[in-house]
């Protein structure tokens, strides 16, 4: 075999061993931040968990707060990898989809599987921000780009869609909040709704608030 063929296998090899590593790291990291908390998990804690060292940890994802901003980009995407907005699927389908009612449907059903998957690691996040500075940094990025993607989205549906008298940025807000993780957990979790109700709410809740009268 010649030396380069073998020198990509061998690197091939490293990178695969690297992120099966970094998954079971991540894996670790969900279970213990979503069950006991953000500050009672520890890095040396994770690290028994994912039978690695903790300088592996900060080498492959890095220190607490960085793990949860991973694990919560991990969450929206729905893949082992984070996607931009445009990238999504849901996106591409909304922007396919000429009926304004259709759409938010689909963003109804988005919403529901992302906040499946990320409310408790968001709430986990909100709760750090007040004591570490570095998870409120975190915090407010991840909060001000759901805002901006919000934006963006109302942007897209175009004015003419809106409800007389609602405006861009007074829809953009409704959105936000009641796509909040906050919301998810008190209907779901308080108040015993199943995710199928919340879902058919949120599109309700959209389409009445938001939507020009047909």
């Amino acid at each position: 075999m010649a030396s380069g063929v073998k020198r990509s296998y061998d690197s091939q090899g490293r990178r695969e061993q690297s992120d099966q590593t970094r998954n079971r790291i991540l894996d670790t990291a969900r279970e213990l931040l979503t069950t006991k908390g953000y500050r009672a998990t520890t890095v040396a804690e994770i690290a028994r968990g994912a039978d690695v060292h903790v300088d592996t940890i900060y080498a492959l994802v890095g220190r607490k707060p960085e793990i949860l901003r991973v694990l919560i980009e991990l969450a929206i995407s729905g893949e082992d990898h984070p996607l931009e907005p445009d990238e999504r699927d849901y996106v591409q389908r909304m922007r396919c989809e000429p009926d304004p009612v259709a759409r938010l449907a689909i963003y109804a059903a988005a919403t529901r599987a992302i906040q499946a998957r990320m409310a408790p690691l968001f709430l986990a996040l909100r709760d750090a921000s007040s004591t570490d500075d570095q998870a409120r940094s975190v915090w407010q990025a991840i909060n001000d780009r759901r805002a901006e993607n919000m934006r963006r989205l109302v942007i897209e549906m175009g004015r003419e869609e809106l409800r007389p008298g609602v405006g861009v940025e007074e829809a953009s807000d409704v959105i936000w909040a009641t796509a909040s993780s906050e919301l998810f957990v008190l209907l779901t979790r308080e108040r015993g709704w199943t995710h199928e109700r919340y879902e058919h709410w949120l599109h309700d809740t959209w389409c009445r608030l938001l939507l020009s009268p047909v």
